[in-house]
C-alpha cells in the first residue's frame, strides 16, 4: 500500500514537472464555461467599483519597480479602456436566464454606469483625459474606442447624449498629443475612425489617412509590421497593429472613405491570419506560451489576433475550430491559473506566470495588463457557433511532438 501510494505521488509530481500545475476550473465544465468564469473573475471587480464611482478609491495601484515620477492618475482609464475593449463583444450577445447570461446582463449594466462616470466630471472616477502633461490618455482612449467600434449596439448606443457629447469632446482633446513614431499611429487612427462613424464632419481625415499610409509602409511581410522603422521581437503585431490597423480601414470602408487607405480590409486580415500561422505555432504542447519582449505582462493580450480571428474572420489553412479553442483554453488556464494572479481584492497584479513585477516595464502599472482581456472576444460568438461546439483537437506543437 505504501509503495503504490509513493508510485502514484512520485508519477503526480513528474506530471507537475514536466507540464507544468493542474488545470485550475470545475472538472466537467465546457471551454465556454471556463472562459465565462475568468471573464467575469477579472472584469467585475473594475467593473463593480467603477459603476459606484469607487474604482479609485479601492483599486490599489501596483507600479512597476523602475515608473519612478511617471502620472499614476492614467492607471485606471488604462483598467477601464482595456478591460472594455476585450469584453465589449460578449456584452452585445441578446439577453438570456441562463447563468452566463445572468452574469453578462449584470456587467453590461455596470459598464454602461461606468462608461458614465468616465467621462462625467462630477464623478470621483472621471478618468484622466488631458493628455498635455503625458501622452499615456491618447492610449487608452483609443482602447475605449475600440470597444465602441467593436460592440456599438451594447456600449455606445446605449450611452444618453450627454455622455456620448462628453466622450466626442474628450477624443478630440487628445489631438493634441503627438504620437510617437510607432503602433502609436493607430492610438490617434482608431480614435478618428471612431468619430467617422458617429460624427463624420469632425473625423480628421488626414490623421486618417497618413496612418493608413505609414502603417502599410512599415509591413514587412510574413504578417509582421515593424514597430516604427524598426522591427521589434515582442507582441505589439498582437496588442495593438494587426487589430487596430484592421478595424481603422473596416470603419473607412463602412463610411465610403476607404479611398484613405491604400490598403482593404480583406488584404489587412490575410497579413493577420500569415501572423497567426506564427502564434499559434508558439503555442507549447502543455498550453504555455513564451514570455518575450516588451509589455510581457499584459499576458494573453499576446493572443489578441487568434481571438478576433475566431470572431469574426475564422482562420488560415492548418488550424480549425476545435484546435485553436483547445490551444487557447490551455494557455488561459496555465496564465490565469497561477497563484499571485489576483490581489487581495481580485485585481490582476504585474507578472506573466503569477506575480512578477520584475517583469514589468517603466510605463507599466497594474490598470496597464488588463490588456488580457482582448482574448475574451471569442465569448462574443452564440454558444451554439462552432468555435465553441467543435471537438477539441490538437494544436500544431502537439501534433508536432505527438509520439504513438
Amino acid at each position: 500500500m505504501i509503495r503504490k501510494t509513493a508510485i502514484a505521488l512520485l508519477t503526480a509530481l513528474t506530471v507537475v514537472a514536466a507540464y507544468g500545475r493542474p488545470k485550475s476550473g470545475t472538472a466537467g465544465q465546457s471551454d465556454r464555461d471556463k472562459w465565462v468564469e475568468a471573464c467575469y473573475k477579472i472584469a467585475a471587480p473594475v467593473l463593480e467599483n467603477m459603476s459606484r464611482g469607487e474604482l479609485r478609491q479601492n483599486m490599489k495601484l501596483e507600479l512597476s519597480p523602475t515608473y519612478g515620477s511617471r502620472d499614476t492618475s492614467v492607471a485606471y482609464l488604462e483598467a477601464f479602456g482595456r478591460l472594455m475593449c476585450g469584453i465589449s463583444p460578449w456584452l452585445a450577445l441578446p439577453d438570456d436566464d441562463t447563468p452566463e447570461g445572468i452574469k453578462r446582463a449584470h456587467l453590461r449594466e455596470l459598464a454602461l454606469a461606468s462608461y458614465k462616470n468616465a467621462v462625467n466630471p462630477e464623478s470621483a472616477d472621471y478618468l484622466q483625459w488631458d493628455g498635455s502633461r503625458l501622452g499615456q490618455p491618447l492610449v487608452d482612449a483609443a482602447f475605449l474606442a475600440q470597444s465602441f467600434l467593436r460592440a456599438p449596439e451594447a456600449t455606445w448606443e446605449r450611452l444618453d447624449t450627454l455622455t456620448q457629447r462628453r466622450y466626442l469632446d474628450c477624443f478630440k482633446g487628445l489631438r493634441n498629443v503627438t504620437p510617437a513614431y510607432n503602433n502609436w499611429l493607430l492610438f490617434r487612427g482608431i480614435i478618428e475612425a471612431f468619430i467617422l462613424r458617429v460624427s463624420p464632419g469632425d473625423a480628421d481625415r488626414f490623421a486618417l489617412r497618413a496612418t493608413a499610409n505609414k502603417i502599410n509602409e512599415w509591413y514587412q511581410g510574413g504578417g509582421m509590421y515593424s514597430d516604427g522603422a524598426h522591427l521589434a521581437l515582442d507582441n505589439y503585431n498582437a496588442f495593438v497593429i494587426h487589430p487596430m490597423y484592421i478595424e481603422m480601414i473596416e470603419q473607412l470602408e463602412k463610411s465610403g472613405q476607404d479611398y484613405l487607405s491604400p490598403v482593404k480590409s480583406g488584404d489587412a486580415v490575410k497579413r493577420m491570419q500569415q501572423y497567426n500561422t506564427f502564434v499559434e505555432s508558439l503555442i507549447a504542447p502543455d498550453g504555455t506560451y513564451p514570455a518575450f519582449g516588451r509589455s510581457v505582462v499584459y499576458r494573453l493580450g499576446a493572443l489578441q489576433t487568434l481571438a478576433m480571428a475566431a470572431w469574426k474572420y475564422g482562420y488560415p489553412e492548418g488550424m480549425n475550430d476545435g484546435s485553436v479553442r483547445a490551444a487557447l483554453t490551455a494557455v488561459m488556464e496555465n496564465m490565469l491559473g497561477m497563484p499571485g494572479t489576483y490581489d487581495a481584492d481580485g485585481f490582476l497584479t504585474l507578472g506573466y506566470a503569477g506575480h512578477q513585477p520584475e517583469m514589468a516595464n517603466s510605463y507599466t502599472n497594474n490598470g496597464s495588463v488588463y490588456l488580457t482581456s482582448t482574448m475574451f472576444m471569442p465569448l462574443g460568438l452564440p454558444a451554439d457557433h462552432p468555435f465553441w461546439t467543435a471537438k477539441s483537437e490538437p494544436w500544431t506543437q502537439q501534433r508536432v511532438w505527438h509520439r504513438e
